[in-house]
This record gives C-alpha cells, sequence and structure tokens, in this order.
C-alpha cells in the first residue's frame, strides 16, 4: 500500500484558492489508485469558484473543485483485473448506486445518489492521487496521452448531446457557443458522420478554433444576421439538427428560427438564471422535439475511440497548460480571460 502525505489544492473561499497536505488515499479491493497528470478546468469549476454555488449545490470550505482526470495506474486492488499499473487511465467521474429506477434502465447519469467529483459535497480531484472503482477507469491506448484522457470527461458531454439529437449522416447541423463543450459537440457531431456542421458565437477566436478543429462554416451573432446566414447555409432549408450550448436565451430562440420542421434542437448549456422566454408558437408550428442533456452515459469507450482512431483531435481544444503550484493564477485566468480561453487544463504531475 502506498503511504504518506500528497499535495490537494483547495478552495478556500470565493476566488480563494490555497494548498492542503493530505493522506494518500488507500484502496478498497475493487479500486485503483491512480497518480493524477492532467486534470481539465470545467465551467462549472470556474462557476463554482466565482459564486460559491451552482442551483442549490452550495461550497463548504476548503473544497475541491475539478472533476476532468487523466493519469496513470500506480495501485490496483485485489479484485481488479482489468487494470494494471503503469496503465494510462481516463476517468469517468460520477459514481452511481447501480439498484435505482435509471440504474437499472440504463440511464444512470439520471442516478439521484450519484457520488461525482468536484458536486458539493463530494471533493473534486486538484490533487496528486486519487482512489477510484476501476470500472469507472478506462485504459487509454497506446497512441494517446493522459492529457487526452482527461479530455474524454468534456467530450462525453459532447457525443451524449449528439446522441441524444439523434445526429447522422446526410444531415446539416448547427452548434451554438464555441466554448470548450460547444468544440466537442461539433466534433462529436462530426464523429457521428454530420458532415455540414457549423457553429455560432459573438467571440472572433472561438470562431476560428472552431474552424481549426473542422466546423464546415462559423456565423458570429455579434456582426451577421444569424436567420440569414442560416438560409443562406442549406439553401433556404434550414438545419436539420441544433445543439444549444451557450445557454442563453438569445442563443435558444435563434435555434428554433434556424431549425428545419419536424427536427430537434438538444439544450445543453445552463442559463445564468435557469429560466428562459422560448418561442413556443413557432416551436409548436415547426413540431419541433426538444432534447436535454445532463452529463452522459455509457459514452467513454466510445469517446476513446474516436480520438484514437483519429476522427477527433482533442488536444486541439486546449488553448492553456497551467501548473498545478499556479493553480490560483490558472482559476483566475479562466474567470478573467474568457475572450481568449477555450480549454485549460491543470498539470498536475511535474
Amino acid at each position: 500500500m502506498m503511504e504518506g502525505m500528497m499535495k490537494v489544492a483547495v478552495m478556500n473561499g470565493i476566488e480563494q484558492m490555497g494548498y492542503e497536505d493530505r493522506p494518500i488515499p488507500q484502496l478498497e479491493p475493487h479500486e485503483v489508485l491512480v497518480q493524477l497528470e492532467y486534470v481539465g478546468i470545467c465551467g462549472s469549476d470556474i462557476h463554482y469558484y466565482e459564486s460559491g454555488r451552482i442551483g442549490d449545490y452550495m461550497v463548504h470550505p476548503p473544497f475541491v473543485l475539478g472533476h476532468e482526470p487523466g493519469g496513470i495506474v500506480v495501485e490496483v486492488g485485489s479484485q481488479v483485473s482489468h487494470l494494471k499499473i503503469g496503465d494510462k487511465v481516463a476517468l469517468e467521474p460520477g459514481k452511481t448506486c447501480g439498484t435505482c429506477k435509471f440504474c437499472k434502465e440504463g440511464k444512470y447519469n439520471l442516478c439521484p445518489d450519484v457520488i461525482f467529483f468536484a458536486t458539493p459535497p463530494v471533493d473534486g480531484v486538484f490533487q496528486e492521487y486519487v482512489a477510484h472503482d476501476a470500472d469507472l477507469c478506462f485504459k487509454l491506448p497506446e497512441n494517446m496521452s493522459t492529457l487526452e484522457g482527461a479530455l474524454i470527461e468534456p467530450l462525453s458531454v459532447g457525443f451524449h448531446a449528439a446522441n441524444q439529437g439523434m445526429a447522422q449522416a446526410g444531415q446539416t447541423a448547427v452548434v451554438f457557443g464555441a466554448g470548450c463543450i460547444g468544440l466537442v459537440s461539433m466534433m462529436a457531431l462530426k464523429a457521428k458522420g454530420v458532415s455540414q456542421v457549423y457553429v455560432v458565437d459573438i467571440i472572433e477566436k472561438r470562431l476560428e478554433k472552431a474552424l481549426e478543429l473542422g466546423a464546415t462554416g462559423v456565423i458570429n451573432g455579434k456582426t451577421e444576421n444569424i436567420i440569414k446566414k442560416a438560409k443562406e447555409y442549406t439553401n433556404g432549408k434550414g438545419f436539420d439538427l441544433a445543439i444549444e450550448t451557450a445557454g442563453s436565451e438569445i442563443t435558444a430562440n435563434q435555434a428554433i428560427s434556424v431549425v428545419t420542421k419536424g427536427s430537434n434542437i438538444v439544450f445543453v448549456g445552463y442559463a445564468k438564471s435557469g429560466m428562459m422566454n422560448l418561442n413556443m408558437s413557432l416551436a409548436l408550428d415547426k413540431e419541433l422535439d426538444f432534447k436535454t442533456v445532463f452529463r452522459y452515459r455509457h459514452i467513454y469507450p466510445m469517446a476513446i475511440e474516436a480520438v484514437e482512431t483519429g476522427k477527433i483531435n482533442l488536444k486541439g481544444i486546449v488553448t492553456n497548460i497551467f501548473e498545478f503550484d499556479d493553480i490560483q493564477n490558472a482559476m483566475d485566468q479562466s474567470v478573467k480571460d474568457k475572450m481568449n480561453i477555450v480549454k485549460s487544463v491543470v498539470k498536475i504531475k511535474k
């Protein structure tokens, strides 16, 4: 058993980070000990950091953020046979009960008793080691890095959004928002065979990133008429599928306007207030299907395979890598520099 102390980054208050030494976790027989190498900074981490809560989830300091981990197995529990020391892994951050209605139906992301990294009161993984269920640690192939392993978590949201929207070859799709989740949604759509995927945002740098990562075209909502552009891009027909990741009332209504009759709109982004006024009469006239996304389910193997086979350039979304010793700055920059930062990752291991 590995013993000793590890360094943990903790949120001590609103926009206040610090460090603690805590014991290296001890393994249960069904777990593996993972030395973390990279952990992504998610929008929810930034939100907790800025405001101390998301909805009913309140941060009680000292709290550990971070739920997008990639690392190396350094110890294996006695009941674990599919992983060995030295394996690179991506960690799925939610441990479910396995016995509720949702778990039994296979919709385990809806389990009411899920224990999810960095969702209060459960600590996250801005730390050097974590003990985690071996079944939730997915071995990465040789040609993938633990940096990509850390990004499988947000990519899984993109794949779940594409699945919820029933994305298929031959469609023309539009993604609202070119932040991390918008970009992985765009890449997931392309990996699922949707060859025409357009991306809408108001930040030029993000739109450039979308084009670099394979968007068919982009629309700047600040300077261009989205309705007009949508007609132009779809020969007047409208998009077959929209994925809304910006969480804004404006883009949600634009999605309703630019899709064709009978199509799907997938809502992924959370509105700041939680409330939105939507043009329901237009949605009814078009008989649109609204789908929503809460995390993901049964996606990690599919997402890993898409990266392994080169269908998705996952490293391409990373704009900033911060050292673990620089966690205060990492969080501050992620809050302040949203114009330039698409995706930040913390490099835990020196």
